[in-house]
C-alpha cells in the first residue's frame, strides 16, 4: 500500500538458497530490503442493483451491520468479496422499515439512529428512542451527547430532546448543508453554503463561526479542536474558535469535494472525481475509477470494518481494505492467480474479453507475445527456484519451458519459433495489414498470413519479432545458465543454438515461412545502419544481437558466434551503435526517410524491455573484460535515463552488473503499490491538480513525478508508466511478467529479503 516500512542494510556479498551459486552475479557495498509487512490496499464493491437510486450515507454499528440510506430506503451490502462484487439489497429485517420515509441516519453509541417525518428513533434500546420533532420536511439529522438532536429541513433548524422542541431558528440567506456535533465544545457544528455556524444546547447561543462562500463539507479533526472545511475549489482549516489556520489548499486530485472525513488521524476526502487519502508526506492516495469505486462521485465516507473505509458512491459502496502483508505474501497471491487463471497450454497469459470485468466470463486466448511473456514468467519462477528452492517454482518453469520449446518445434522449421499455437480451427487464417509498412517494406507483405497448420490438430502463428526473440534467449540462457538438471539445461542450448544459427545463417536475419525476413526480425548492417544515428533502432538491434551472439557463444562454444559478434562491433560500427547516449536518440530529421521518422516519433517503450532483458546476456558474457566494462557503462546510461520510472525491472536488471546504486527504495514503493486488481478499468488522471505536467516530450515523460501503479491505467513493462488516461480495455493482465519477475529476480539477487514477521 502507500506507508512504506525501510530497513536498508549494506552488505559485503548476495547470499543464496539456490543452485548453480557459482555463476551467479555477485557483488559488494549493495543494499536489500527487508521484507517486513506493511499496508496493502485493495477494494470490495456493491453495486445497487437498479441504478436510479441516490446514495445518501452509510454506517455501521456495534454489532458490526453497515446499512445504507438511498432515496428509497436502507440498504445492506450482500456477498462482496475481492474482485467478486456484491450487491445492495434492501434492508427487510425490521418489518416496519421499509414503510418508514427515513431521510436521514447516523450513530448514536455506536447504534443506528433514524429521522423520518415524524420523528428521532431507533430499533436499539428496545426501541424506546422515539422523539417526535416539529419538521414535517426534515432531511438532516445529527446526534449529541445525551440523547438530544439538532434538526433541519435545510432552512429551518430545531433542538429536541424526549419530543420536546427545546429551541428553534430560521438559517436567513443560507442553506444548512451538514450538521456535525463537535465532542471537544459540546456545540453543535452547522454548514451552510456560505458560512459556518454553531450552536450551544446549554446556554441556546447561536453563532456565525466562518463566513465564506461554495463551502460544501466540513469535518472537525484534531478532537475537534480543528475544522476543516471543504468547498468547491480546495479545502482550508480553521480552528475551533474560527481562526483560520491554513489558506485554501487546491493541490488536490479533485477541488469540488463532496465530502471529508477523519479516519485513525488521517484525513479523506471524497470529491466529483473520486476519492483520496492525504498522507503524511503531504502527497495523496487516489481511489478513482472501478478498480476502486462502484462510480466516482462520492457521497459519503466512514470507518469500515477490519481496517478499512467505506466509500459511498453514485453506484454503489465501495469498500476501502488495508492488509498487512509482505511483499512475497502479494507475490504468493499472484502466483495462485497466475496458476489458476493465466495459463493456456503452458503458455502466460492475460485474461481476455472480460464481460463488464467479470472474471468468470474470461477467455485465455492466443497474444502476439505470448512466448515474450512466457519467457518473463519462467524467468520469474526460475529466480524464484533459485531464491528458495520450491519445487513448485520449478516445475512452473519447466512447463514454461515446454511451451517455448512447443514453439520452435510445431514448425518443422529448424531455428524459426511462432509467436503462438491454438488448437486447430480457433484462429482466423487473413491476411494481416500494416499501413505503416505501406511505403517500405516488401511488396506483398501486407497480404501474407500469419496462421499456418501444423497437423491435423493445431495451428501456429508465425512473424515472429525481435522483442520475442529477446524472450526466447533470456528465458534459454537462463535456463542453461542456472538449471540444475542437464537434460533440461541441453534441450534449452539446443534451442538457442537452433535460433542463432538460423539468424547467422540467414544474414543476420529471423526468415518467416515466405522465405523473407519478418517484419522486426532484422539485425543485419545493411537494415541496421540504414538508421541515422538518433533513430533508436540502430542502437537496440545493435545491443540485441551483440547480446545474442555472446550468450550462444557462451553455452555453445562454437566460433562463428563470437566472430560474427566481433565482426559486428569491429567492422560494421555495432560498438559504436550500441554505446551511443541515450540522450542522443531522438526523432529522426524531416529529410530522412518515412520509415525512420515513424520510428523515431517518440520512445518506444518496447524497446527498454527488450534492452533490459537482454542485458543479461551482453553484461555477463561479455567477450572479454574490456568490452564488460563498456557494456556496463552503456547499462548505466541507459538506466539513469528511465530512473523517473521507479520500474523495478530496470533497477534489478541493473543491480545485476555489481551497481551499488539502483534505486532500491524506489522499486520497494513500486512493488508496494501494485493493485492487487489488475482488470484493465478505465482510468483518468488529467484532470488531476496535484500532479504537476510537464511539456510533451520524446520520452513520454507527463509529470514530474510518475504516478503510483494503482492509480495509473499501464502496468506492462512495454508500456509508458507515465501515461494519465485509458479507457475500458475489459481484460485482466497477469502479474507473471508484470509483478512476479521484478519480484524474485531481486530476491535472486539479494537486494530484497525474505519475509519478516514480528
Amino acid at each position: 500500500m502507500k506507508y512504506l516500512n525501510w530497513i536498508i542494510v549494506a552488505i559485503a556479498f548476495i547470499g543464496t538458497n539456490g543452485c548453480n551459486d557459482q555463476d551467479k552475479p555477485t557483488t559488494i557495498d549493495q543494499a536489500f530490503y527487508e521484507d517486513i509487512p506493511y499496508l496493502q490496499d485493495y477494494a470490495i464493491k456493491y453495486y445497487f442493483e437498479k441504478e436510479d437510486k441516490i446514495a445518501m450515507k452509510v454506517y455501521r454499528d456495534r454489532n458490526g451491520v453497515t446499512q445504507v440510506l438511498a432515496s428509497d430506503g436502507l440498504y445492506v451490502p450482500v456477498n462482496g468479496h475481492f474482485q467478486f462484487p456484491g450487491t445492495l439489497k434492501m434492508d427487510k429485517r425490521y418489518r416496519p422499515m421499509p414503510d418508514k420515509n427515513i431521510k436521514d441516519f447516523t450513530i448514536l453509541e455506536n447504534q443506528f439512529v433514524y429521522l423520518d417525518d415524524e420523528a428521532v428513533f431507533s430499533n436499539a434500546w428496545a426501541g424506546k428512542l422515539f422523539s417526535r420533532h416539529p419538521i414535517p420536511n426534515a432531511e438532516l439529522l445529527c446526534a449529541g451527547e445525551n440523547f438530544d438532536f439538532l434538526i433541519s429541513d435545510g432552512t429551518k433548524l430545531a433542538y429536541i430532546k424526549d419530543s420536546r422542541k427545546l429551541w428553534d431558528t430560521d438559517l436567513i440567506d443560507d442553506k444548512v448543508l451538514s450538521i456535525k456535533y463537535n465532542i471537544h465544545s459540546g456545540q453543535y457544528l452547522i454548514l451552510g453554503s456560505n458560512g459556518l455556524h454553531s450552536f450551544s444546547p446549554d446556554i441556546q447561543k447561536f453563532v456565525k463561526v466562518f463566513s465564506g462562500a461554495e463551502f460544501t463539507c466540513f469535518e472537525p479533526i484534531q478532537n475537534g479542536k480543528e475544522i476543516v472545511i471543504g468547498t468547491t475549489d480546495g479545502y482550508f482549516i480553521i480552528n475551533s474558535d474560527g481562526k483560520l489556520l491554513n489558506e485554501l489548499d487546491k493541490m488536490l486530485p479533485c477541488t469540488n469535494l463532496t465530502t471529508v472525513k477523519e479516519i485513525d488521524e488521517r484525513l479523506w476526502f471524497g470529491s466529483s472525481e473520486g476519492a483520496f487519502m492525504l498522507r503524511e508526506d503531504g502527497k495523496f492516495n487516489y481511489y478513482y475509477g472501478e478498480r476502486w469505486l462502484p462510480g466516482n462521485q462520492v457521497i459519503h465516507i466512514e470507518n469500515g470494518p477490519d481496517n478499512s473505509v467505506w466509500i459511498l458512491a453514485n453506484k454503489g459502496l465501495g469498500q476501502i481494505c488495508f492488509k498487512e502483508m509482505t511483499l512475497e505474501d502479494k507475490a504468493m497471491m499472484f502466483e495462485k492467480d497466475v496458476r489458476q487463471r493465466k495459463i493456456r497450454y503452458g503458455i502466460a497469459v492475460d485474461a481476455s474479453r472480460l464481460e463488464g470485468h467479470d472474471l468468470s466470463t474470461a477467455e485465455n486466448k492466443p497474444a502476439d507475445s505470448d512466448n515474450l511473456w512466457t519467457s518473463m514468467y519462467l524467468g520469474s519462477q526460475l529466480f524464484r527456484y533459485l531464491a528458495t528452492g520450491s519445487e513448485e517454482a520449478k516445475q512452473n518453469c519447466y512447463e514454461a519451458f515446454e511451451a517455448l520449446e512447443r514453439f520452435h518445434n510445431i514448425n518443422n522449421i529448424k531455428g524459426l519459433f511462432g509467436r503462438s499455437i491454438e488448437r486447430k480451427g480457433y484462429e482466423a487464417f487473413k491476411k494481416s495489414y500494416r499501413t505503416y509498412v505501406e511505403d517500405y517494406w516488401y511488396e506483398g507483405y501486407n497480404g501474407t498470413i500469419a496462421w499456418h497448420h501444423a497437423d491435423d490438430e493445431w495451428d501456429w502463428k508465425a512473424h515472429a519479432s525481435s522483442d520475442q526473440t529477446v524472450g526466447q534467449i533470456f528465458a534459454m540462457t537462463l535456463i542453461a545458465e542456472y538449471i540444475d538438471d542437464d537434460e533440461w539445461r541441453n534441450r534449452a542450448i539446443t534451442i538457442l543454438d537452433n535460433l542463432m544459427t538460423y539468424i547467422v545463417e540467414n544474414d543476420m536475419c529471423l526468415i518467416d515461412t515466405n522465405g523473407k525476413p519478418t517484419l522486426w526480425g532484422r539485425w543485419n548492417p545493411e537494415y541496421v545502419n540504414r538508421f541515422p544515428t538518433m533513430v533508436g533502432d540502430r542502437r537496440i538491434c545493435s545491443s540485441n544481437i551483440v547480446a545474442f551472439l555472446q550468450a550462444a557463444y557462451k553455452f555453445t562454444g562454437k566460433e562463428m558466434f563470437k566472430e560474427k559478434a566481433l565482426e559486428l562491433m569491429n567492422e560494421n560500427g555495432y560498438f559504436e551503435n550500441l554505446m551511443r547516449l541515450i540522450s542522443e536518440i531522438g526523432q529522426a530529421p524531416e529529410d530522412a526517410d518515412g520509415w525512420s521518422r515513424m520510428l523515431s516519433e517518440e520512445w518506444n517503450h518496447s524497446d527498454d524491455e527488450m534492452y533490459f532483458l537482454a542485458y543479461w546476456q551482453l553484461f555477463p558474457y561479455a567477450l572479454n573484460d574490456t568490452l564488460k566494462e563498456h557494456f556496463s557503462d552503456a547499462i548505466q546510461d541507459h538506466w539513469n535515463i528511465l530512473r523517473p520510472e521507479k520500474n523495478p525491472l530496470w533497477n534489478f536488471c541493473y543491480a545485476m552488473t555489481g551497481a551499488s546504486e539502483f534505486d532500491l527504495e524506489e522499486s520497494v514503493w513500486t512493488l508496494k503499490e501494485w493493485p492487487l486488481d489488475m482488470i484493465q478499468f478505465k482510468a483518468e488522471n488529467s484532470h488531476r491538480k496535484d500532479i504537476v505536467l510537464i511539456e510533451p516530450n520524446f520520452m513520454g515523460q507527463t509529470t514530474t513525478e510518475v504516478l503510483p501503479p494503482d492509480e495509473r491505467p499501464e502496468l506492462k513493462h512495454n508500456r509508458s508508466s507515465f501515461k494519465l488516461d485509458t479507457g475500458d480495455r475489459q481484460s485482466e493482465l497477469s502479474a507473471g511478467d508484470t509483478y512476479l519477475l521484478p519480484y524474485w529476480m531481486g530476491r535472486y539477487l539479494g537486494v530484497i529479503s525474505e519475509p519478516k514477521y514480528n
